[in-house]
């Protein structure tokens, strides 16, 4: 741009400055001519105003002219490498101001054409992703030119074993603009068993070019950002240790259905069937004669012997039966009672078995069953004589066993007292509405001698 030359009053210079193009990051150069048409002898003050000041100076910025003389100055344009300075055409200007006339200060002003630069700043987080068939991914990509572009993806993979989607897919970026694009990959099959499985792979960003424009059309070159590299690791859907605890519960079970689970079974039906069944006298205790087990009666007719040893626990020290009636046993039969008791929850209740007259029970076993595994006390007494007190929840079931017999008079009795602090549960499942304990007593029932 040249303009007039002429003067517009007293020390106006003429001026002469032409156009400039120059792209962010580089510098350019360019002249203005500053003439004195006055007739006295100035100083000038230039000075750089509009858009390109902040980037633009001016060497020399005073110069002194004769009349009639004129010198050239150099304006340098340093535009740095940013999104704010947009490419296009820009205007500059020039303000030169007389010190002799400051009323008669000029501005020139000319156009200044930015150029285009190309720079696209994109991070891929994570970097690593694991999953059963995909993983998302994030990609934050910025625009660090000073033109409008449209992003372009680009996925690289040694094969074809992942897919890749974009939303949104191309997104348009103004200068100094960011954008967030998801990232979805997905494998065609899945890992059943064995190891992870790490699929590679780099993603590329470009400008997506319309198809009039081309390369050569583009003006600056574009910075090419190295591709990202990340990785997919596609985790099976069994993995090994799984594998393991499956085949340990497998064996478990098959060793519970074929060892432990009958073996179970028949100790609970042997249990069961020893509470209710009434235990056989054991061979060499019941004489010939009929004499009631361990009071050693001799086996021929009207023999009363006695077995020589310690006396049997409720019985005299000579070894006769410490009854209330004074008479012992003569002859008998094996005999067994059963008294089954139930008793609500926090009440005690009692079950007898009243002796008949004219006899004498002699008791060599006992065996009492907590079949439900309720939770209370128990108390066995023959007559006044307490036997034995047992926590319910210390058993299931418990048997006792005298080789000498104890004997319980006539009219007296066995009694079982349970006092219920809580029902248990049965093999049902459901927990009883309350306790139920059954005591079987078995030996020897004979006949009392006067």
């Amino acid at each position: 741009m040249t303009p007039s030359a002429a003067s517009s009053g007293p020390g106006a210079p003429g001026l002469d400055i032409p156009a400039v193009t120059v792209t962010p990051g580089d510098i350019a150069t360019t002249t203005l001519t500053v003439r004195n048409d006055s007739d006295i002898v100035e100083a000038y003050d230039l000075t750089v105003v509009g858009d390109c000041a902040a980037w633009t100076t001016v060497e020399p910025a005073r110069v002194s002219l004769y009349p009639g003389t004129s010198e050239t100055v150099t304006l340098r344009l340093e535009p740095p490498r940013s999104p704010e300075i947009r490419a296009g055409e820009m205007p500059l200007g020039v303000r030169v101001l007389p010190n002799e006339h400051p009323d008669a200060v000029r501005v020139l002003e000319t156009t200044v054409q930015v150029g285009e630069f190309h720079e696209l700043r994109t991070e891929l987080s994570p970097r690593r992703r694991r999953g059963w068939l995909r993983g998302r991914y994030l990609l934050a990509v910025r625009n660090q030119g000073n033109t409008p572009v449209r992003v372009r993806f680009t996925p690289g993979q040694a094969g074809e074993e992942l897919a890749f989607a974009f939303d949104p897919a191309q997104p348009k970026l103004e200068p100094g603009e960011s954008a967030e694009v998801r990232l979805r990959v997905r494998t065609a099959k899945p890992v059943w068993f064995g190891n992870p499985v790490v699929w590679p792979f780099t993603m590329d960003t470009t400008e997506a070019v319309e198809q009039e424009e081309t390369a050569q059309e583009r003006a600056g070159d574009p910075v090419v950002q190295p591709p990202l590299d990340a990785e997919f690791v596609q985790i099976p859907i069994f993995p090994k240790w799984l594998l393991i605890l499956l085949a340990a519960l497998l064996a478990l079970l098959l060793a519970w259905f074929t060892l432990v689970r009958p073996a179970v079974r028949s100790a609970a039906e042997e249990a069961a069937t020893e509470a209710v069944r009434p235990r056989p006298t054991p061979a060499g205790e019941q004489e010939a004669g009929g004499g009631a087990p361990g009071t050693g009666a001799d086996s021929r007719p009207g023999g009363g012997g006695q077995e020589s040893g310690a006396a049997a626990p409720g019985t005299g020290g000579d070894g006769s039966a410490s009854s209330a009636g004074g008479g012992t046993a003569a002859g008998g039969a094996q005999h067994s009672e059963t008294i089954d008791l139930k008793t609500g929850t926090g009440r005690t209740e009692a079950g007898t078995y009243k002796v008949p007259a004219d006899s004498v029970f002699g008791v060599t076993d006992i065996v009492v069953a907590n079949f439900q595994g309720d939770e209370g006390v128990l108390t066995i007494s023959f007559g006044d004589r307490k036997i034995t007190t047992i926590a319910l929840e210390t058993f299931r079931n418990q048997d006792y066993h005298w080789v000498t017999p104890i004997e319980i008079p006539e009219n007296d009795t066995v009694t079982i007292s349970v006092t219920c602090a809580k029902p248990g549960t049965p093999a049902t499942g459901r927990q009883a509405s309350q306790c139920h304990e059954v005591l079987n007593v078995s030996g020897v029932l004979g006949t009392t001698t006067r």
